[in-house]
């Protein structure tokens, strides 16, 4: 059985939970920011050496960071993953309307063009 998405946030709240993890439980956004750069750092190194394999588990440790992140928001009241995933759905459609709306761009050039306008005016909200 392939576990999904749901499985691995609820993971987080069970490591962070009463009977979880006593590292889990301890970390906060700020001692956690060593453990990002880190991870971060090797997926751009497997990218690099175009490395499938390690790209993909240190795909899964960048994920790991924002789903850790994302936990520890949720217990502190501030947002959940679910929010975290309406706001960048939201952030895609509306910097995409040469593909979700009525704005054509037909190379990539002009496509980042339009994300950049779109993002321009967001700001200014």
């Amino acid at each position: 059985m392939k576990n999904n998405f749901a499985d691995l946030v609820e993971t987080f709240a069970v490591l962070r939970g009463p009977n979880g993890c006593p590292w889990d439980k301890k970390q906060t956004h700020e001692s956690l920011i060593k453990n990002l750069r880190e991870e971060s750092e090797e997926l751009i190194t497997a990218i690099e050496k175009k490395d499938a394999a390690n790209m993909q588990e240190e795909l899964g440790d960048v994920l790991l960071q924002v789903l850790l992140h994302a936990q520890i928001a949720k217990e502190e009241g501030l947002f959940t993953i679910e929010d975290v995933i309406q706001g960048l759905y939201d952030k895609l459609h509306y910097r995409h309307p040469h593909v979700f709306g009525k704005v054509k761009a037909n190379t990539p050039e002009e496509a980042l063009s339009v994300w950049k306008e779109m993002k321009k005016k967001s700001r200014k909200k």
